[in-house]
């Protein structure tokens, strides 16, 4: 497992249980993906009913809280596959 991907799975796993009841899958180009559930994040590239793709510096902006994840999306930074829906309830777990 990368570093950021570690980085990540630690971010996101402080994040588990916030009532996000989906599954959702980011991708980092060139490094791998994470998957996130209400159990927890993991390292793994499974199906999921959200895929949320950008680069490691834009999803440490949205971590962070420099960057929501509407403003990522509107300015192309961060690609969405599946449920806008969903995307939307997870961007609010991520601020």
């Amino acid at each position: 497992m990368s570093k950021v991907i570690d980085k990540a799975v630690a971010e996101l796993a402080a994040r588990a249980g916030s009532g996000f009841d989906a599954v959702a899958k980011f991708v980092f180009p060139g490094e791998g993906s994470i998957m996130f559930d209400a159990n927890g994040a993991r390292e793994g590239d499974e199906p999921a009913d959200v895929t949320l793709t950008a680069p490691t510096e834009v999803f440490e902006a949205l971590l962070s809280g420099e960057i929501s994840a509407a403003s990522a999306f509107m300015s192309g930074k961060l690609t969405v596959e599946g449920s806008m829906g969903l995307a939307m309830k997870l961007g609010q777990v991520l601020s």
